[in-house]
Protein backbone atom coordinates (compact mmCIF):
# COMPACT_ATOMS: atom_id res chain seq x y z
CA UNK A 1 0.00 0.00 0.00
CA UNK A 2 1.68 3.34 -1.08
CA UNK A 3 1.45 6.42 1.46
CA UNK A 4 -1.04 8.04 -0.61
CA UNK A 5 -3.47 5.19 -0.40
CA UNK A 6 -3.36 5.22 2.82
CA UNK A 7 -1.70 3.70 6.55
CA UNK A 8 -2.73 0.36 8.01
CA UNK A 9 -1.08 1.56 11.08
CA UNK A 10 -3.66 2.97 13.90
CA UNK A 11 -4.71 6.46 14.12
CA UNK A 12 -1.92 8.63 16.05
CA UNK A 13 -2.67 12.05 17.54
CA UNK A 14 0.03 14.98 18.16
CA UNK A 15 -0.10 17.60 20.91
CA UNK A 16 -2.51 20.45 20.62
CA UNK A 17 0.43 23.40 20.83
CA UNK A 18 -2.15 25.60 22.08
CA UNK A 19 0.53 27.67 23.88
CA UNK A 20 2.38 28.33 20.95
CA UNK A 21 1.31 32.02 19.90
CA UNK A 22 1.30 31.48 15.53
CA UNK A 23 -1.56 28.81 16.91
CA UNK A 24 -3.69 31.83 17.11
CA UNK A 25 -2.08 33.22 14.19
CA UNK A 26 -5.60 33.45 11.40
CA UNK A 27 -2.95 33.67 8.39
CA UNK A 28 -1.49 30.56 9.53
CA UNK A 29 -4.56 29.08 10.76
CA UNK A 30 -6.29 29.81 7.04
CA UNK A 31 -3.21 28.36 5.12
CA UNK A 32 -3.65 25.35 7.34
CA UNK A 33 -7.71 25.28 6.45
CA UNK A 34 -7.22 25.35 3.46
CA UNK A 35 -4.62 22.80 2.95
CA UNK A 36 -6.79 20.41 4.68
CA UNK A 37 -9.75 21.59 3.24
CA UNK A 38 -8.73 20.59 -0.56
CA UNK A 39 -7.77 17.20 0.93
CA UNK A 40 -11.02 16.47 1.95
CA UNK A 41 -12.72 18.20 -1.03
CA UNK A 42 -10.74 15.31 -3.47
CA UNK A 43 -12.33 12.64 -0.96
CA UNK A 44 -15.17 13.39 0.23
CA UNK A 45 -15.80 10.12 2.16
CA UNK A 46 -16.76 11.64 5.37
CA UNK A 47 -19.86 13.52 3.31
CA UNK A 48 -22.57 11.35 5.57
CA UNK A 49 -20.65 12.11 8.97
CA UNK A 50 -21.97 15.64 9.99
CA UNK A 51 -23.12 18.88 8.30
CA UNK A 52 -19.13 20.54 8.31
CA UNK A 53 -18.59 18.24 4.95
CA UNK A 54 -21.38 18.89 3.01
CA UNK A 55 -21.25 22.60 3.98
CA UNK A 56 -17.73 22.55 3.02
CA UNK A 57 -18.10 20.48 -0.25
CA UNK A 58 -20.91 23.27 -1.62
CA UNK A 59 -18.94 25.89 -0.57
CA UNK A 60 -16.65 24.44 -3.02
CA UNK A 61 -18.64 23.53 -5.63
CA UNK A 62 -20.36 26.67 -5.92
CA UNK A 63 -17.08 28.90 -6.04
CA UNK A 64 -16.01 30.77 -8.50
CA UNK A 65 -12.83 27.72 -9.82
CA UNK A 66 -14.82 24.29 -8.23
CA UNK A 67 -11.87 24.06 -6.09
CA UNK A 68 -10.87 25.38 -2.61
CA UNK A 69 -8.94 28.52 -3.77
CA UNK A 70 -12.56 29.54 -4.74
CA UNK A 71 -14.28 29.71 -1.53
CA UNK A 72 -13.27 32.86 0.19
CA UNK A 73 -11.54 32.67 3.32
CA UNK A 74 -14.21 34.74 5.49
CA UNK A 75 -16.61 31.63 4.68
CA UNK A 76 -13.94 28.66 6.33
CA UNK A 77 -16.14 29.64 9.85
CA UNK A 78 -19.49 28.12 7.96
CA UNK A 79 -17.32 24.92 7.94
CA UNK A 80 -15.85 25.48 11.56
CA UNK A 81 -19.68 26.47 13.06
CA UNK A 82 -20.89 23.13 11.81
CA UNK A 83 -18.19 21.12 13.60
CA UNK A 84 -19.08 19.84 16.87
CA UNK A 85 -15.79 17.65 17.63
CA UNK A 86 -17.25 14.11 18.32
CA UNK A 87 -13.90 12.66 16.27
CA UNK A 88 -15.49 10.35 14.22
CA UNK A 89 -13.91 11.46 10.72
CA UNK A 90 -10.35 11.05 12.27
CA UNK A 91 -11.11 7.83 14.08
CA UNK A 92 -13.45 5.96 11.40
CA UNK A 93 -13.34 7.71 8.50
CA UNK A 94 -10.39 9.37 6.91
CA UNK A 95 -7.32 7.75 5.56
CA UNK A 96 -5.10 10.62 5.94
CA UNK A 97 -4.84 11.23 9.79
CA UNK A 98 -1.25 11.11 11.11
CA UNK A 99 1.34 8.73 10.95
CA UNK A 100 -0.26 9.76 7.15
CA UNK A 101 2.27 12.34 5.71
CA UNK A 102 -0.53 14.19 4.79
CA UNK A 103 -1.30 14.68 8.17
CA UNK A 104 -4.89 15.56 8.93
CA UNK A 105 -6.52 15.72 11.97
CA UNK A 106 -10.01 17.42 11.39
CA UNK A 107 -11.46 17.63 14.39
CA UNK A 108 -8.66 19.77 15.98
CA UNK A 109 -7.88 21.82 13.45
CA UNK A 110 -11.70 22.74 13.66
CA UNK A 111 -10.59 22.90 17.86
CA UNK A 112 -7.64 25.41 16.59
CA UNK A 113 -10.22 28.16 14.38
CA UNK A 114 -12.68 27.68 17.71
CA UNK A 115 -9.81 28.83 19.78
CA UNK A 116 -8.96 31.36 17.42
CA UNK A 117 -12.60 32.69 17.25
CA UNK A 118 -13.09 32.24 20.98
CA UNK A 119 -9.61 34.72 21.69
CA UNK A 120 -11.32 37.16 19.07
CA UNK A 121 -13.94 37.70 21.21
CA UNK A 122 -16.48 36.43 18.43
CA UNK A 123 -18.52 34.30 20.54
CA UNK A 124 -22.19 34.73 21.68
CA UNK A 125 -23.04 35.41 25.67
CA UNK A 126 -25.72 32.06 25.20
CA UNK A 127 -22.44 29.97 24.36
CA UNK A 128 -20.49 31.23 27.12
CA UNK A 129 -23.97 30.68 29.39
CA UNK A 130 -24.80 27.24 28.02
CA UNK A 131 -20.90 25.78 28.77
CA UNK A 132 -20.95 27.15 32.59
CA UNK A 133 -22.23 23.84 33.65
CA UNK A 134 -21.23 24.25 36.58
CA UNK A 135 -22.19 27.74 37.37
CA UNK A 136 -26.02 26.82 35.74
CA UNK A 137 -26.24 23.83 37.61
CA UNK A 138 -25.46 25.83 41.28
CA UNK A 139 -28.28 27.69 40.52
CA UNK A 140 -31.45 26.42 39.53
CA UNK A 141 -30.05 22.76 40.44
CA UNK A 142 -31.48 23.72 44.36
CA UNK A 143 -35.30 23.21 45.99
CA UNK A 144 -37.92 25.15 44.57
CA UNK A 145 -35.49 26.68 41.76
CA UNK A 146 -35.22 23.63 40.09
CA UNK A 147 -39.14 23.37 39.73
CA UNK A 148 -39.57 26.23 38.99
CA UNK A 149 -37.00 26.36 35.98
CA UNK A 150 -38.49 23.05 35.41
CA UNK A 151 -41.68 24.34 35.07
CA UNK A 152 -40.73 27.42 33.06
CA UNK A 153 -38.63 24.88 30.43
CA UNK A 154 -42.01 23.50 29.73
CA UNK A 155 -43.70 26.77 29.31
CA UNK A 156 -44.10 27.59 25.63
CA UNK A 157 -44.19 31.30 26.38
CA UNK A 158 -41.36 30.95 28.68
CA UNK A 159 -39.95 28.95 25.74
CA UNK A 160 -40.40 31.53 23.10
CA UNK A 161 -38.58 34.39 25.55
CA UNK A 162 -35.37 32.02 26.03
CA UNK A 163 -35.30 31.77 22.55
CA UNK A 164 -35.63 35.06 21.88
CA UNK A 165 -32.72 36.49 24.45
CA UNK A 166 -30.29 33.25 24.57
CA UNK A 167 -30.75 31.75 21.16
CA UNK A 168 -32.04 28.33 22.41
CA UNK A 169 -34.83 27.04 20.23
CA UNK A 170 -38.13 26.57 22.06
CA UNK A 171 -38.83 23.17 20.49
CA UNK A 172 -36.05 21.56 22.36
CA UNK A 173 -36.45 19.04 25.16
CA UNK A 174 -34.33 20.71 28.18
CA UNK A 175 -33.02 18.20 30.50
CA UNK A 176 -34.94 18.64 34.11
CA UNK A 177 -32.62 20.41 36.97
CA UNK A 178 -32.48 18.32 39.92
CA UNK A 179 -33.64 19.48 43.48
CA UNK A 180 -30.97 17.42 45.34
CA UNK A 181 -27.66 16.77 43.80
CA UNK A 182 -26.17 13.48 43.12
CA UNK A 183 -23.36 14.23 45.45
CA UNK A 184 -25.40 15.19 48.34
CA UNK A 185 -26.99 11.38 48.37
CA UNK A 186 -24.93 8.96 47.05
CA UNK A 187 -24.48 6.32 49.33
CA UNK A 188 -21.16 4.72 48.31
CA UNK A 189 -19.87 1.78 50.21
CA UNK A 190 -15.52 1.39 50.95
CA UNK A 191 -15.76 -1.21 53.24
CA UNK A 192 -16.07 -4.03 50.76
CA UNK A 193 -12.92 -6.66 50.73
CA UNK A 194 -10.64 -7.09 48.11
CA UNK A 195 -11.10 -10.47 46.28
CA UNK A 196 -8.34 -12.92 45.46
CA UNK A 197 -7.66 -12.81 41.78
CA UNK A 198 -8.53 -8.77 41.18
CA UNK A 199 -6.51 -7.91 37.77
CA UNK A 200 -8.61 -4.84 37.27
CA UNK A 201 -8.86 -2.82 39.74
CA UNK A 202 -10.85 -3.51 42.83
CA UNK A 203 -11.76 -0.12 44.21
CA UNK A 204 -13.46 2.44 42.21
CA UNK A 205 -13.64 6.39 42.36
CA UNK A 206 -16.22 7.90 40.79
CA UNK A 207 -16.72 11.20 38.66
CA UNK A 208 -19.98 11.98 38.81
CA UNK A 209 -19.81 14.63 36.23
CA UNK A 210 -21.71 17.86 36.42
CA UNK A 211 -24.93 16.85 34.42
CA UNK A 212 -25.42 13.77 36.82
CA UNK A 213 -24.68 15.89 39.42
CA UNK A 214 -27.14 18.51 38.27
CA UNK A 215 -29.72 17.00 36.70
CA UNK A 216 -30.08 13.05 36.12
CA UNK A 217 -28.54 11.75 39.79
CA UNK A 218 -30.79 9.08 39.71
CA UNK A 219 -27.54 7.79 36.95
CA UNK A 220 -25.01 8.16 39.65
CA UNK A 221 -27.25 6.10 42.43
CA UNK A 222 -27.82 3.26 39.32
CA UNK A 223 -24.26 3.16 39.18
CA UNK A 224 -23.32 3.00 42.84
CA UNK A 225 -26.32 0.34 43.35
CA UNK A 226 -24.67 -1.74 40.87
CA UNK A 227 -21.29 -1.38 42.64
CA UNK A 228 -22.41 -2.88 45.46
CA UNK A 229 -24.08 -5.44 44.56
CA UNK A 230 -21.25 -6.71 43.23
CA UNK A 231 -19.44 -5.76 46.42
CA UNK A 232 -16.49 -3.35 44.85
CA UNK A 233 -15.66 -0.49 47.07
CA UNK A 234 -16.56 3.03 45.95
CA UNK A 235 -15.78 6.49 46.75
CA UNK A 236 -16.47 9.89 45.31
CA UNK A 237 -13.47 12.34 43.95
CA UNK A 238 -13.24 15.20 47.09
CA UNK A 239 -14.13 17.65 44.86
CA UNK A 240 -14.99 18.25 41.12
CA UNK A 241 -15.80 20.85 38.58
CA UNK A 242 -17.11 20.18 34.97
CA UNK A 243 -14.91 18.43 33.07
CA UNK A 244 -14.11 21.14 30.36
CA UNK A 245 -15.60 19.14 27.27
CA UNK A 246 -18.23 22.52 26.88
CA UNK A 247 -15.76 24.87 27.25
CA UNK A 248 -13.36 22.56 24.50
CA UNK A 249 -16.12 22.47 22.13
CA UNK A 250 -16.39 26.50 22.74
CA UNK A 251 -12.74 26.83 22.06
CA UNK A 252 -12.14 28.12 25.18
CA UNK A 253 -8.67 26.34 26.02
CA UNK A 254 -7.92 28.93 29.30
CA UNK A 255 -11.55 28.00 30.47
CA UNK A 256 -10.34 24.13 30.09
CA UNK A 257 -7.06 24.41 31.86
CA UNK A 258 -8.93 26.40 35.08
CA UNK A 259 -11.26 23.67 35.13
CA UNK A 260 -8.19 21.14 34.88
CA UNK A 261 -6.68 22.59 37.77
CA UNK A 262 -9.88 22.04 40.01
CA UNK A 263 -10.23 18.39 38.83
CA UNK A 264 -6.80 16.86 38.43
CA UNK A 265 -4.95 16.83 41.89
CA UNK A 266 -7.69 14.96 43.73
CA UNK A 267 -7.97 12.65 40.56
CA UNK A 268 -4.42 12.09 40.42
CA UNK A 269 -4.11 11.14 44.13
CA UNK A 270 -7.03 8.28 43.61
CA UNK A 271 -5.32 6.71 40.35
CA UNK A 272 -2.06 6.30 42.36
CA UNK A 273 -3.72 4.96 44.83
CA UNK A 274 -4.97 2.13 42.89
CA UNK A 275 -8.32 3.36 42.32
CA UNK A 276 -10.56 2.85 39.06
CA UNK A 277 -12.05 6.59 38.01
CA UNK A 278 -15.39 5.96 36.45
CA UNK A 279 -17.52 8.91 34.84
CA UNK A 280 -21.29 7.37 33.66
CA UNK A 281 -21.04 10.27 30.66
CA UNK A 282 -18.73 9.00 27.71
CA UNK A 283 -17.98 13.41 27.56
CA UNK A 284 -16.65 13.23 30.34
CA UNK A 285 -14.37 9.82 29.98
CA UNK A 286 -13.05 10.94 26.95
CA UNK A 287 -12.15 14.02 27.68
CA UNK A 288 -9.93 13.02 30.52
CA UNK A 289 -8.33 10.00 28.28
CA UNK A 290 -7.81 11.88 25.27
CA UNK A 291 -7.75 15.44 25.28
CA UNK A 292 -6.73 16.31 28.33
CA UNK A 293 -3.56 14.23 27.52
CA UNK A 294 -3.20 16.20 24.45
CA UNK A 295 -3.66 19.63 25.63
CA UNK A 296 -1.27 19.18 28.68
CA UNK A 297 1.01 16.20 27.75
CA UNK A 298 3.94 17.02 30.30
CA UNK A 299 1.59 16.74 32.65
CA UNK A 300 2.10 13.71 34.64
CA UNK A 301 -0.69 13.77 36.66
CA UNK A 302 -2.68 14.20 33.70
CA UNK A 303 -1.06 10.93 32.57
CA UNK A 304 -2.06 8.58 35.71
CA UNK A 305 -5.75 9.92 36.21
CA UNK A 306 -6.02 8.51 32.47
CA UNK A 307 -4.76 5.75 32.76
CA UNK A 308 -7.44 5.42 35.29
CA UNK A 309 -10.05 6.37 33.66
CA UNK A 310 -13.10 3.80 32.69
CA UNK A 311 -16.38 4.30 31.16
CA UNK A 312 -18.78 1.86 33.82
CA UNK A 313 -19.06 -0.71 30.96
CA UNK A 314 -15.80 -0.82 30.14
CA UNK A 315 -14.32 -1.70 33.87
CA UNK A 316 -17.63 -3.97 34.39
CA UNK A 317 -17.26 -6.22 30.91
CA UNK A 318 -13.22 -6.36 32.16
CA UNK A 319 -14.08 -7.60 35.80
CA UNK A 320 -16.70 -10.02 34.20
CA UNK A 321 -13.93 -11.24 31.93
CA UNK A 322 -11.88 -11.39 35.46
CA UNK A 323 -14.53 -13.70 36.96
CA UNK A 324 -15.30 -11.26 39.48
CA UNK A 325 -18.67 -9.85 38.25
CA UNK A 326 -21.65 -11.43 39.23
CA UNK A 327 -24.35 -12.56 36.63
CA UNK A 328 -27.12 -13.55 39.04
CA UNK A 329 -29.71 -11.38 37.08
CA UNK A 330 -33.42 -11.72 37.84
CA UNK A 331 -35.20 -9.60 35.56
CA UNK A 332 -35.24 -9.94 31.36
CA UNK A 333 -35.00 -6.84 29.90
CA UNK A 334 -36.87 -7.46 26.64
CA UNK A 335 -36.22 -5.88 23.23
CA UNK A 336 -33.52 -2.68 23.86
CA UNK A 337 -32.81 -0.10 20.74
CA UNK A 338 -29.40 1.06 22.26
CA UNK A 339 -27.72 3.84 20.71
CA UNK A 340 -23.76 3.79 21.10
CA UNK A 341 -22.51 7.82 21.05
CA UNK A 342 -20.01 9.09 18.97
CA UNK A 343 -17.91 9.58 22.26
CA UNK A 344 -17.94 5.97 23.04
CA UNK A 345 -17.07 5.23 19.79
CA UNK A 346 -14.03 7.13 19.79
CA UNK A 347 -12.97 5.45 22.98
CA UNK A 348 -11.49 2.67 21.38
CA UNK A 349 -13.17 0.40 23.66
CA UNK A 350 -15.35 -1.59 21.57
CA UNK A 351 -19.40 -1.79 22.71
CA UNK A 352 -18.96 -2.80 26.17
CA UNK A 353 -22.68 -1.85 27.08
CA UNK A 354 -23.66 -3.92 24.64
CA UNK A 355 -22.28 -6.89 26.06
CA UNK A 356 -22.76 -5.94 29.36
CA UNK A 357 -26.86 -5.77 28.61
CA UNK A 358 -26.79 -9.05 25.84
CA UNK A 359 -25.32 -11.41 29.65
CA UNK A 360 -29.18 -10.50 30.68
CA UNK A 361 -30.90 -13.64 29.71
CA UNK A 362 -34.27 -12.67 27.93
CA UNK A 363 -32.76 -9.71 26.53
CA UNK A 364 -32.89 -8.76 22.88
CA UNK A 365 -30.37 -5.63 22.16
CA UNK A 366 -30.73 -3.48 18.80
CA UNK A 367 -27.20 -1.72 18.32
CA UNK A 368 -27.73 1.70 16.50
CA UNK A 369 -23.78 3.29 15.51
CA UNK A 370 -24.10 6.37 14.13
CA UNK A 371 -24.63 10.04 15.79
CA UNK A 372 -27.78 11.12 16.93
CA UNK A 373 -26.99 14.76 16.35
CA UNK A 374 -27.21 16.79 19.33
CA UNK A 375 -23.63 16.81 20.65
CA UNK A 376 -23.97 18.56 24.03
CA UNK A 377 -24.62 22.62 23.83
CA UNK A 378 -24.81 22.56 19.87
CA UNK A 379 -28.89 20.64 19.00
CA UNK A 380 -29.79 23.51 21.41
CA UNK A 381 -29.16 26.22 19.52
CA UNK A 382 -31.97 27.79 17.24
CA UNK A 383 -29.42 28.17 14.38
CA UNK A 384 -28.56 24.44 14.44
CA UNK A 385 -31.72 22.50 16.20
CA UNK A 386 -33.22 21.58 12.29
CA UNK A 387 -29.86 20.18 11.35
CA UNK A 388 -29.37 18.17 14.11
CA UNK A 389 -32.84 16.76 13.99
CA UNK A 390 -31.90 16.23 10.73
CA UNK A 391 -29.07 14.40 11.57
CA UNK A 392 -30.59 12.50 13.72
CA UNK A 393 -33.52 11.15 11.79
CA UNK A 394 -31.74 7.96 10.64
CA UNK A 395 -30.80 6.55 14.35
CA UNK A 396 -34.98 7.87 15.25
CA UNK A 397 -35.92 5.39 12.36
CA UNK A 398 -33.78 2.96 13.02
CA UNK A 399 -34.26 2.96 17.08
CA UNK A 400 -37.79 2.81 16.63
CA UNK A 401 -37.84 0.05 14.25
CA UNK A 402 -37.18 -2.82 16.63
CA UNK A 403 -40.30 -2.10 18.57
CA UNK A 404 -38.47 -1.82 21.62
CA UNK A 405 -39.35 -1.62 25.50
CA UNK A 406 -36.52 0.18 25.86
CA UNK A 407 -34.54 3.38 24.35
CA UNK A 408 -31.00 3.35 25.56
CA UNK A 409 -27.97 5.54 25.14
CA UNK A 410 -25.08 5.85 27.22
CA UNK A 411 -25.10 9.52 26.86
CA UNK A 412 -28.33 10.99 28.37
CA UNK A 413 -28.40 13.69 26.33
CA UNK A 414 -28.63 11.62 22.89
CA UNK A 415 -31.38 9.58 24.46
CA UNK A 416 -33.40 12.45 25.31
CA UNK A 417 -33.22 13.50 21.63
CA UNK A 418 -33.72 10.51 20.14
CA UNK A 419 -37.30 10.30 22.15
CA UNK A 420 -37.78 13.31 20.91
CA UNK A 421 -37.09 12.65 17.63
CA UNK A 422 -39.48 9.66 17.70
CA UNK A 423 -41.85 11.49 19.04
CA UNK A 424 -41.97 14.52 16.37
CA UNK A 425 -41.50 12.13 13.69
CA UNK A 426 -45.46 11.09 14.51
CA UNK A 427 -44.24 7.63 15.90
CA UNK A 428 -46.59 5.83 18.05
CA UNK A 429 -43.97 3.93 20.92
CA UNK A 430 -44.20 3.12 23.75
CA UNK A 431 -40.49 3.06 25.04
CA UNK A 432 -38.94 3.57 28.17
CA UNK A 433 -36.21 5.69 28.40
CA UNK A 434 -33.83 4.28 31.04
CA UNK A 435 -30.14 4.85 30.80
CA UNK A 436 -27.55 1.73 30.39
CA UNK A 437 -27.22 1.84 34.17
CA UNK A 438 -31.09 1.84 35.31
CA UNK A 439 -31.27 -0.85 32.87
CA UNK A 440 -28.47 -3.31 34.38
CA UNK A 441 -29.74 -2.13 38.31
CA UNK A 442 -33.21 -3.39 36.52
CA UNK A 443 -31.77 -6.69 35.54
CA UNK A 444 -30.28 -7.43 38.87
CA UNK A 445 -33.35 -6.46 40.31
CA UNK A 446 -31.82 -3.40 42.69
Amino acid sequence: MSKREGSLEAPTRHPIAWHRPDYYDQARLDHELERVFDICHGCRRCVNLCNAFPTLFDLVDEGSTGEVDGVAKKDFVKVVDQCYLCDLCFMTKCPYVPPHPWNVDFPHLMLRAKAVKFRKGEVRLRDKVLTSTDALGKLAAIPVVAQTVNAANRNGAARAVLQSVLGVDKRRELPPYAPTRFRSAADVRAEWPVRDGERTPGKVAIFSTCYINYNEPGIGHDLVAVLAHNEIPAVLARQEACCGMPKLELGDLEGVRRLKDVNIPPLAELARDGYAILAAVPSCALMFKQELPLLFPDDADIKAVANAMFDPFEYFILRHRDGLLKTDFKQPLGKVSYHIPCHSRVQNIGQKTREMLQLVPGTDVTTVERCAGHDGTWGVKEEYFEQSMKIGRPVFRQMAQAAPDFISSDCPIAARHIRQGIRDAGTELAAEKAHPLALLRRAYGL
